[in-house]
C-alpha cells in the first residue's frame, strides 16, 4: 500500500500546488491544477481517505496533544502538548482546519466529477460518506466552518466560502448520509476496488456505515434536539448498522516512517515517542475496574525516548500490576517548582546510585519519569497501528443509551453488555492474541450494567473505546458529560481551569476570508475562544 498512497499523495501535490491553508477553496488560478480529463479520480478518492486517517499535523497535534490530555487518556509534563494543562496556542488549535482544507478540495473534486456519472453511482455514494467523516469532525471541532462552499475554488471559483452554521450542516450531513445509504446499490457498476483503502468496494458495508455514520451525529443532536435525534437514530437502526467487528470502519497503515498518514501510531512510537504518558485517571479507571484491556493499552519502558525502527527501541514490560498513570497537570520546571512532576502525590522516585567520580554524591541511574506507562507498543503505538474510524463496539454503546432513553427498542443492558464485549474483542484487529471469552466475562460480572448509573457507565465504556480516536471521545465527552473529569488548573491556561468545549478558527482567516470569518465568530457566544460551545453542545 505503501509506493501507491505516496503516489497518490504527489497527485494531490500537484494538484492544488502550495494553495494557502484556512480558506478552503483558493486553488480557482491554480496554473499547475490538472484537468478533470487528466486526473483519475479513483486516487483522489484515496487520498481523501488519508486525510480521514491523519495528515499534516492534525493527528499530532488536535487528536493527541490537546484531545487525549483533555481527555485524561493522556498526560504530559511537555509545555508544548498544550491541551494537557489548557494552555492555548493559535496554531495547534488549528492545525485541522488548516491541513484538512487540503482533504476537503481533495475530495470536492471527486465528489463534482462523478456526481452526475451514471456509471459511478456507488464510487460518488462513498463519496458523500467521506464527505461526512471529514466534515462533522470539522464542525463539532470548530463549530460553524465553511460547508457548502468548501473546497470548490477551482470548480466553482469561490474563493471566500461562506461559514454554515452548525445546525444546518448536520442537517445537511444527515440528508447526505440518508441518500447515500438508500442509492448505494450492489448490482451496480463499481470499479473503485482497492483505491478504496477502507473496504475495497463493499458496497454493503459502505451502506452499514452510513448509517453507523447516521447514529453518531444523531445521538450528537441529545442535548440540543432531542426529538431530532430520535428520529435519526431510529432511523439508523432500522436502517442497517455493523453486525460485528467485521464491518468495522478501518483504515490499515505500513510499518515505514513515510506512510503518507501522519497517524497517531506514527506520532506515538516514532515521531513524539516520550513526550506522553498514559493519564493517571485512565489507568485508575481500568485498574479499578479490573478491566483487561489495561494490558494492551499500557506498557513501561526504562528509556521511551527511542523510536521505532531505532535499535534501542523498546516494547517495554506491560503486566498490568506495574502500569502507573501519570497525573495530569504537571510540568518539569524543577524541584523549585510547586507543578514539577516529583511533587506528584504518586511520583515513583528516581534511581540513585553513588557517584564513582564524587564520593558523598549521588547520580541519576533511572529517571523516575520512565516508571510511568507508555502507550502499548505492541497495539496502539505502532507505526502500522490501524486507525478506527468507526466501530461495531461504539455503535452499540451509542444504542444502549439510545435504549435507556426509550428512542429504539431492545434492552440497554444487553446492548451494553455487547458493547463491551466488542470493544474488548476490537484488539484482534492489532494482531495480537487479544481478551479471552472468560475474561470478557469475569469483566462484565465485575462491572454489572446498572440502569440508575446508565448514562455515566455507557459512555464512560465509550471514553475507553475511543482511546486514540480523541476527537470522537472529546466530542461525545462534551455531548453526555461523562466521564467526570479532574480538572486542572495550571497558572497560565486560556479557560480558567475548565476543559476546553471548542477549537479557536485558523488566524489567517480573519485576513483571508475576513467578512465570513467575522460574522462565524459573531455566531459564537463568548467569541472566539477555546471556552465557547458548539451549537449542540449547549
Amino acid at each position: 500500500m505503501k509506493n501507491k498512497i505516496v503516489y497518490i499523495l504527489a497527485a494531490v501535490s500537484l494538484l492544488f500546488g502550495s494553495s494557502s491553508c484556512g480558506d478552503f477553496g483558493d486553488v480557482n488560478n491554480d496554473p499547475q491544477h490538472v484537468t478533470g480529463d487528466k486526473m483519475k479520480f479513483e486516487m483522489m478518492f484515496t487520498g481523501a481517505q488519508v486525510f480521514v486517517a491523519g495528515r499534516d499535523w492534525a493527528a499530532w497535534r488536535n487528536n493527541l496533544i490537546y484531545c487525549s490530555t483533555m481527555m485524561q487518556h493522556l498526560s504530559s509534563t511537555q509545555g508544548y502538548w498544550a491541551g494537557d494543562k489548557y494552555t492555548y496556542n493559535s496554531g495547534y488549535n488549528a492545525a485541522y482546519f488548516d491541513s484538512y482544507d487540503s482533504g476537503i478540495k481533495t475530495l470536492m473534486e471527486t465528489y463534482f466529477a462523478w456526481k452526475d456519472d451514471a456509471t459511478r453511482v456507488n464510487e460518488f455514494q462513498m463519496t458523500r460518506i467521506v464527505r461526512v467523516i471529514l466534515m462533522h469532525r470539522m464542525t463539532d471541532m470548530y463549530g460553524d466552518v465553511p460547508y457548502s462552499e468548501a473546497g470548490q475554488g477551482y470548480i466553482s471559483g469561490i474563493k471566500y466560502p461562506k461559514y454554515d452554521t452548525q445546525q444546518s450542516i448536520y442537517a445537511d450531513m444527515l440528508k447526505e448520509l440518508d441518500e447515500a445509504a438508500q442509492t448505494l446499490d450492489a448490482t451496480k457498476p463499481n470499479n473503485i476496488k482497492s483505491a478504496d483503502i477502507m473496504y475495497q468496494g463493499d458496497v454493503d458495508r459502505w451502506k452499514k456505515t452510513a448509517y453507523s455514520l447516521m447514529l453518531r451525529l444523531g445521538m450528537r443532536l441529545s442535548k440540543v434536539d432531542p426529538a431530532e435525534a430520535q428520529k435519526w437514530v431510529k432511523k439508523a437502526v432500522d436502517g442497517g448498522l455493523y453486525t460485528s467487528n467485521a464491518d468495522n470502519a478501518i483504515i490499515k497503515h505500513d510499518a515505514t516512517t513515510d506512510d503518507a498518514a501522519d497517524a497517531s501510531g506514527k506520532v506515538l512510537c516514532y515521531l513524539d515517542p516520550d513526550a506522553s504518558r498514559v493519564s493517571q485517571t485512565f489507568i485508575d479507571h481500568l485498574r479499578n475496574s479490573k478491566d483487561p484491556r489495561l494490558t494492551y493499552i499500557a506498557t513501561v519502558c526504562e528509556n521511551p525516548k527511542y523510536g521505532a525502527l531505532d535499535p534501542k527501541f523498546e516494547y517495554g514490560d506491560t503486566t498490568a500490576v506495574i502500569q502507573l498513570g501519570m497525573p495530569n497537570g504537571y510540568d518539569q520546571l524543577g524541584k523549585n517548582s510547586l507543578t514539577d512532576i516529583s511533587k506528584a502525590p504518586n511520583w515513583p522516585g528516581d534511581d540513585t546510585a553513588p557517584d564513582p567520580d564524587h564520593p558523598g554524591e549521588v547520580i541519576v541511574t533511572r529517571s523516575g519519569m520512565t516508571k510511568y506507562s507508555v502507550v502499548n507498543r505492541y497495539t496502539y503505538a505502532r507505526l502500522d497501528a490501524p486507525t478506527f474510524v468507526i466501530t461495531h463496539a461504539e455503535n452499540l454503546l451509542l444504542m444502549a443509551e439510545a435504549a435507556y432513553r426509550g428512542w429504539i427498542s431492545g434492552s440497554a443492558k444487553d446492548y451494553y453488555e455487547a458493547g463491551v464485549k466488542a470493544a474488548m474483542e476490537q484488539f484482534a484487529d492489532y494482531g495480537v492474541r487479544g481478551i479471552t471469552s472468560d475474561q470478557i466475562s469475569r469483566y462484565l460480572a465485575n462491572n454489572p450494567y446498572n440502569d440508575a448509573d446508565a448514562l455515566n457507565q455507557i459512555n464512560t465504556q465509550y471514553w475507553v473505546v475511543t482511546f486514540v480516536d480523541e476527537y470522537e471521545s472529546w466530542a461525545n465527552w462534551r455531548r453526555s458529560g461523562y466521564p467526570v473529569l479532574k480538572q486542572v488548573d495550571y497558572y497560565g491556561n486560556a479557560t480558567n481551569g475548565t476543559i476546553p468545549r471548542r477549537f479557536t478558527y485558523a488566524t489567517s482567516e480573519a485576513n483571508i476570508n475576513a467578512a465570513n470569518y467575522q460574522a462565524a465568530v459573531a455566531n459564537l457566544v463568548g467569541g472566539d475562544k477555546m471556552t465557547s460551545r458548539v451549537w449542540w453542545d449547549k
